[in-house]
């Protein structure tokens, strides 16, 4: 089985926070948003993953530290990590043919701002999955129309009228890849397009007319990391999981004093508190003091100095130094503030 991950995107809903960070390395819960997807893929699909191929952007912002980073993440899973470029954001389709060489067997297509929490079997008759997800407003979304064998036989965007409440949440699997590809290829050549950008869900629609069966694949939990606040939601919709999992998100190398840790929350080593309180939902990067703080429901990067602050729902990124008071923050790399 291989992974494809397009993330070549700049991620700008979610700045300041990916001007010095690639969206899919901010981390969630002390994790990078591109880790936990390729690692819940890996539980959902239950088979061994050969191949993780990561579509990039630009090198002078996706450099050398983020291919290293990315190569480590595939071999912890005991993969081969291929890297590829998409030099023109062209769109989804385009994004996926930059990474030609790998599309070939089965395959998991997954794009890197969404994390989910699923179990169950693919099944041995689809041709291709669609992950999706109820949502309350289909109209919001692109939806799958079911025939009554519950298969896919049609993707909406954004339909005027009931079609479905089952929305895509932009992860596939293809029991051969290389039928997507060469759907794509052909939408290339005949340079079909939307807005100026290609899209996989031409290359799946002509997969659709040749009588390929695709299949729906309901997840339970959906996890957008698209902006400020939903980043904020999945970090603590994360924190709950892995609390009720068992799992301990708090190192044992952390300076404690005169200070409250409320769970579930993520504090990373070598973390100094110092009278304040932290939790629920917060996740505390590596190298980070705090001293005069209560925090709650938000996300700190790591090696930052906080002082004398009330901060909930908020994000703030990595080698920040702020000392003043604010509720809802949404800081970058390297700020300082004095107030």
């Amino acid at each position: 089985m291989k992974i494809i991950v397009p993330m070549a995107g700049i991620g700008s809903r979610l700045r300041p926070h990916t001007l010095t960070v690639p969206k899919p390395l901010v981390p969630v819960a002390g994790i990078p948003i591109v880790h936990r997807l390729v690692k819940d893929i890996a539980k959902v699909v239950k088979e061994d993953i050969e191949e993780i191929a990561f579509i990039l952007g630009d090198p002078a912002f996706f450099g050398e530290d983020v291919v290293k980073k990315l190569n480590q993440l595939a071999e912890e899973l005991g993969a081969k990590a291929s890297i590829y470029r998409q030099d023109q954001p062209l769109g989804t389709g385009h994004a996926i043919m930059c990474a030609e060489p790998s599309l070939s067997g089965p395959a998991v297509i997954a794009y890197a701002d969404t994390l989910i929490k699923a179990d169950f079997n693919l099944d041995p008759n689809a041709d291709a999955v669609i992950w999706v997800k109820r949502v309350k407003h289909p109209e919001a979304y692109g939806v799958v129309k079911l025939n009554e064998q519950n298969e896919i036989v049609e993707l909406i965007e954004k339909p005027k009228e009931f079609v479905s409440d089952l929305a895509v949440i932009g992860i596939y699997y293809f029991k051969n890849v290389g039928e997507l590809k060469t759907e794509l290829q052909s939408v290339l050549e005949n340079n079909i397009t939307h807005g100026g950008e290609y899209q996989i869900n031409d290359g799946i629609k002509a997969m659709m007319k040749k009588g390929k069966i695709f299949k729906p694949g309901e997840v339970e939990q959906w996890m957008d990391c698209g902006n400020k606040k939903v980043t904020i939601e999945t970090n603590q919709q994360v924190l709950k999981n892995e609390q009720n999992e068992g799992i301990n998100n708090i190192s044992d190398n952390i300076s404690l004093k005169n200070s409250v840790v409320i769970p579930p929350c993520f504090i990373g080593d070598n973390v100094h508190l110092t009278n304040s309180i932290v939790g629920p939902y917060a996740s505390i990067g590596e190298n980070t003091i705090l001293k005069d703080v209560i925090i709650s429901n938000s996300i700190i990067q790591h090696e930052s100095k906080i002082q004398n602050a009330i901060i909930t729902d908020s994000m703030i990124g990595s080698k920040v130094v702020y000392m003043g008071s604010k509720k809802d923050l949404s800081i970058g790399d390297y700020t300082e503030i004095n107030e």
